[in-house]
């Protein structure tokens, strides 16, 4: 149903700053982005007009609508157009926005289904009403009813019927007139035709003394349209309350400690630097950092894996977490729009109101659908009227009208996309767009990246070969601070772990795969510092001995890492970094294996440390498995190129950063993520746990949404294909018309449901 548009008076309010500054927010390149909730969008043909009309004005560059929440997506410019007039040009086409959040979603829906359910069952008590009569009349038809009597009952129909047809058809009969007004035929349109037609007529012949009365007709279809679209709003509430169960477990109170004491506030006030006390039992109000107690955490609603997580002094809190035991005081980092659970709430929503290149076309078809019901309506009448009578080609013509209807074709994508995108979300895989989902289905071939993905990427220093170790790590330590590869992580963690002090560096140089370098100064003066590689200090001009090459060698033979360290061109020695396979790494091969997919893995390591990791790892039983060893950063992206130029549907796994390149460039990216500390802008697809059967699964779930897509676009058609021509032919009566057309539309959200069902058992 359709609500009246905002008055002009309340819109104007948007204009001001103190307004807009709670819902709208600048983007790098000066424009302005909203996010708003729609009432009054029912069917792919509102969206359809929405996207059509605000994209047509001055100034606005994006205007996207997700058809399951009705949530509109506005980005626009200040200086050509103001936000009123945007809102102006919407309620002009008979919908109404609000500043979207957790609040207007949930109020507006229950106040949404609660005016329909008062109309349905005012349109259900006249059918019930109006039905006794018909039975009267109906018999009477063989009794000899006098003409009187018929007459009297008429008009008691007519009693009944047009409070019906005002009440509960008013919304569609509006909503069709506004349409038209707007120059668009909308899909009431039709459905308001054939009641009003229908109603027209029986007046006519109820004021002329006629026999003919069609007024239960009118009530029942309407009764059953309502009860149709009550079960579809509750079907899509129940396909698409992935996010709303993420809005959920966002605490709304939160007690911040101060030097007064401690106070109750909400969750919306809070602000970096805060210090919270997060009791036992009580969900994390913000991202931030614990500055004292010790406890467990549960983070399954980020990563989908059911363990807990200690967290201790230092440890990192995700907002939405559940404090498991004791009490903990922490420091707010992030808070509101800035957190991980904010942020995945976001990817989940654009996802599920993102259009993937198969929806595209059903967006084609449905702004024609209405114009073709009402030709084939028009022919089925003329037919009708010419070979047997007016009562047959008014009904007739009626059915064509209510029962073509684009809603199950415009529902087939979006449903499909909103289920799949909100239970991955559940699983820990967060998907960006239905794109990715669709192209998911067709890949032929894995890329991963070893270090930080097929491994755990917590590399450990554990053995240092040199005649001073101590100042070794120092030099090391003072130019690898600087830099997050997981190689200087580990160096910096052993220069703690030895309870050495950080010394300062400057000039400091990143050569991609080679190594860093820097000048350091400590007590034997400034020197220069290079750390990495065999190749990089033959680049530098430092000699490097037989012994240490072998050293080297052997480490590297066993997937270690061999990092040499160099002071003014004299070698000092090396560390041994060590990183060990995922659990669950033999599991992914086997399992892509199984699906026929061949998976290449790239590494920075030596051919020998190659051959050792290749050993490690199953041979895959239903597709090659290559291991390339050797591959700089900017060589990963080439590789790709070459295996797309052979033809493969490429899927590239990496850690979301240092893997930005070949991520980019594949067909489908997949970031690794580690919890909190997670990339969402750099892949179509983010894992937030460490588990490698999520990519299998992921798989899984993009051919099971696309053969679900193409289920119910196949359902859709087929409906058509078949009842259209059965109520050409008089076949179907407008009840049966009323009925079929919401059930076409509930099959294919409960196909869409199905998905759920069908993934639980993929592990």
């Amino acid at each position: 149903m359709e609500p009246p548009p905002g008055k002009p008076a309340d819109l104007d309010q948007y204009a001001l700053q103190e307004v807009q500054q709670e819902f709208v927010r600048e983007l790098p390149d000066g424009s302005k982005q909203a996010h708003l909730m729609v009432e009054g969008i029912h069917c792919a043909a509102c969206v359809w007009l929405i996207e059509k009309a605000l994209s047509g004005m001055d100034g606005v560059s994006r205007a996207e609508v997700n058809l399951v929440h009705h949530r509109l997506l506005l980005e626009w410019r200040a200086e050509q157009v103001a936000l009123p007039d945007i809102l102006k040009r919407l309620a002009a086409l008979g919908y109404a926005a609000v500043p979207f959040n957790l609040e207007s979603v949930e109020g507006k829906l229950k106040q949404r289904n609660r005016q329909l359910l008062f109309r349905m069952g005012f349109a259900g008590f006249g059918a019930m009403n109006i039905m006794w009569i018909s039975i009267a009349l109906y018999a009477g038809a063989f009794s000899g009813i006098s003409s009187e009597y018929r007459h009297f009952f008429h008009w008691v129909s007519w009693a009944i019927a047009t409070p019906v047809l005002l009440y509960s058809g008013g919304p569609i009969i509006s909503a069709a007139l506004r349409g038209l007004r707007q120059g668009r035929l909308g899909m009431d349109l039709p459905v308001a035709i054939g009641a009003l037609a229908t109603y027209s007529y029986s007046l006519w012949q109820t004021s002329q003394g006629g026999a003919h009365v069609y007024f239960d007709t009118v009530v029942t279809f309407l009764f059953v349209i309502l009860v149709g679209r009550y079960l579809e709003a509750l079907a899509r509430s129940n396909a698409s309350s992935a996010t709303l169960r993420l809005l959920e477990l966002q605490p709304r109170m939160a007690t911040r400690v101060t030097a007064d004491g401690e106070e109750r506030v909400a969750v919306r006030k809070l602000i970096a630097g805060d210090r919270l006390r997060v009791r036992s039992g009580d969900k994390v109000p913000a991202d931030g950092i614990v500055l004292s107690g010790d406890s467990h955490t549960d983070e399954s609603m980020l990563t989908g894996e059911f363990r807990l997580v200690h967290k201790r002094v230092g440890d990192r809190l995700a907002g939405g977490t559940v404090n498991v035991e004791g009490s903990l005081i922490m420091q707010v980092e992030q808070a509101g729009s800035g957190t991980v659970l904010a942020r995945i709430i976001h990817l989940v929503e654009s996802a599920q109101g993102s259009k993937a290149r198969v929806q595209r076309l059903a967006d084609r078809i449905v702004p024609w659908f209405v114009a073709v019901t009402l030709l084939l309506s028009a022919c089925t009448f003329l037919y009708w009227w010419m070979h047997s009578d007016f009562d047959i080609a008014l009904l007739s013509a009626t059915a064509v009208l209510i029962i073509t209807c684009p809603c199950a074709l415009g529902l087939a994508t979006p449903m499909a996309i909103a289920v799949s995108t909100g239970f991955a979300a559940r699983n820990g895989v967060l998907v960006r767009n239905g794109e990715a989902l669709e192209g998911l289905s067709g890949i032929t071939h894995v890329v991963m990246d070893k270090t930080g993905t097929l491994t755990e990427g917590r590399m450990q220093v554990v053995d240092i070969i040199a005649a001073d170790s101590d100042r070794l790590l120092k030099l090391a330590g003072a130019v690898e601070r600087h830099y997050s590869h997981p190689l200087a992580v580990a160096v910096c963690a052993s220069v703690e772990s030895a309870g050495l002090c950080f010394i300062d560096s400057h000039d400091q140089q990143l050569l991609p795969g080679l190594g860093v370098g820097g000048r350091v100064g400590d007590e034997q003066g400034d020197c220069e510092v290079w750390v990495g590689n065999e190749k990089l200090m033959q680049s530098v001009g430092i000699e490097v001995a037989a012994g240490t090459r072998e050293a080297c060698a052997r480490i590297e033979s066993q997937m270690g890492s061999a990092v040499l360290v160099a002071a003014d061109g004299v070698l000092l020695g090396l560390l041994h970094i060590e990183d060990k396979l995922r659990t669950g790494a033999v599991d992914l091969i086997a399992s892509l294996g199984r699906q026929g997919i061949a998976m290449t893995l790239l590494t920075g390591d030596s051919p020998a440390a190659a051959h050792y990791l290749q050993q490690q790892l199953p041979t895959s039983v239903g597709a090659p498995m290559h291991v390339m060893a050797g591959v700089l950063p900017a060589e990963k992206a080439r590789e790709v190129v070459a295996l797309q130029k052979r033809g493969e549907h490429v899927l590239m796994v990496g850690d979301g950063i240092n893997d930005a390149p070949a991520l980019a460039q594949a067909d489908i990216s997949i970031a690794m993520g580690g919890g909190t500390d997670v990339s969402m802008e750099c892949s179509d697809i983010v894992l937030m746990g460490s588990d490698l059967q999520k990519i299998p699964w992921a798989l899984s779930l993009g051919r099971r949404t696309l053969r679900t897509v193409r289920q119910n676009l196949m359902l859709s058609l087929i409906y058509n294909i078949i009842l259209v021509p059965a109520a050409m032919a008089a076949w179907v009566t407008p009840v049966f018309a009323a009925l079929a057309m919401p059930l076409s539309s509930l099959l294919v959200i409960g196909n869409a449901i199905l998905i759920r069902r069908h993934m639980q058992g993929v592990k």
